[in-house]
């Protein structure tokens, strides 16, 4: 459901039960809290920018050694937490290829959909999640804004980094990666 709704399936999962659901019904579904919740229904725009910063991030990772992941990679992000993020990134770790994914990636990428309660979830929840997992960073890529933004974990928490709407990105703490924020939302209506 657009809105993330409950998945009743017990009324406290555990991490392990979490990542041992059968594939087709773990797709899209987190662990929040012992508690299964399912994420967003997302559209052709939303998987429109995940396919466009998927080829980009693994032109630009896979020569240096990285691995791009995409959605539904579940992640144990705490003892009562996993999430499954839009697009992962792994330089300088490695995550074993099979389970859950227990090492934080280098990268973490959202496409945030419309709609407060997926924003709130990218924007607010999964921050924190992320943060303490210990993702260096953590990208938001917002498809109404039609804007990226970089955040940079400084001392435990997020710092904005850099960000843009039109032009360019610089992308910092990867020497050379730069986004062209205009061909990343070209053509998308």
């Amino acid at each position: 459901m657009p809105g993330g709704t409950l998945v009743t399936m017990q009324e406290t999962v555990s991490v392990a039960e979490w990542a041992l659901l059968d594939h087709d019904r773990a797709r899209g579904v987190e662990l929040v809290d012992g508690q299964l919740v399912e994420g967003e229904v997302t559209d052709l725009v939303h998987e429109m920018l995940v396919m466009r910063l998927a080829a980009l991030l693994h032109a630009w990772f896979s020569v240096r050694a990285g691995l791009v992941a995409l959605s539904n990679v579940g992640m144990v992000v705490g003892p009562e937490r996993g999430r499954q993020a839009d697009l992962s990134v792994f330089l300088s770790r490695r995550p074993e290829r099979r389970g859950p994914v227990t090492v934080a990636p280098d990268v973490i990428v959202e496409v945030v959909s419309p709609g407060a309660r997926n924003s709130r979830r990218d924007r607010i929840e999964k921050v924190d999640d992320y943060a303490r997992f210990g993702v260096p960073f953590y990208w938001l890529v917002d498809s109404e804004l039609r804007s990226l933004e970089v955040l940079e974990l400084v001392d435990g928490r997020y710092a904005h980094a850099a960000s843009a709407v039109a032009g360019t990105l610089a992308v910092p703490g990867f020497e050379g990666l730069v986004v062209d924020v205009d061909a990343l939302f070209a053509d998308l209506d």
